[in-house]
């Protein structure tokens, strides 16, 4: 078992923050979609938001996290063909700028009132950027469209990973799944 990647395969801490990430979002995007029809009598009303906040706020981390790692370890050589190695590296830097994005959009929506955001009474956001003319309104837009943007990049995402697994039958799924790929 590789901590690290190689040339081959990755490593178990990119694959463990990759499926860290991808579970994180589908499951901020479910809750969120879910949190904005509750009625304001429903005993989930204020918890659900501050879950949602703080769920984020980690999630950002895990993602600068991420980000560092990636950096200090290479991705193993791509399989495929030049265009689909060009479309994958697309997709891949699509998924962190939507994920990015919507944490910033996110914070600007939850310290609109100048209010810090509480991540599970372990510490706070401070709310630096604040009153900006409709600035929750606009974020929320925002954050709810590109939220939508990423579970659809994400399933392209998914769907080209199996075409590789069953279509294709190269290593491209095998690698995410096991350092020993």
């Amino acid at each position: 078992m590789n901590w690290r990647n190689t040339d081959n395969s990755y490593g178990l801490v990119s694959i463990g923050l990759h499926w860290l990430i991808a579970a994180a979002a589908i499951g901020l995007f479910a809750l969120g979609v879910w949190m904005v029809e509750l009625s304001y009598y429903d005993r989930w009303y204020q918890r659900a938001p501050q879950l949602h906040k703080s769920l984020g706020v980690l999630l950002f981390g895990v993602m600068l996290a991420r980000l560092a790692w990636r950096r200090a370890n290479p991705r193993p050589r791509p399989i495929g063909s030049a265009l689909q190695n060009r479309g994958a590296a697309g997709v891949h830097s699509l998924l962190d700028v939507l994920l990015f994005t919507l944490a910033v959009s996110g914070y600007l929506i939850s310290t609109a009132d100048g209010r810090a955001i509480e991540v599970f009474t372990l510490f706070s956001v401070p709310g630096t950027l604040s009153g900006l003319e409709q600035q929750a309104d606009i974020a929320g837009r925002v954050h709810q469209l590109l939220g939508f943007a990423l579970i659809g990049i994400t399933a392209l995402h998914a769907g080209a990973a199996l075409k590789h697994h069953f279509i294709d039958r190269d290593r491209t799924l095998k690698r995410m799944l096991s350092s020993k790929a």
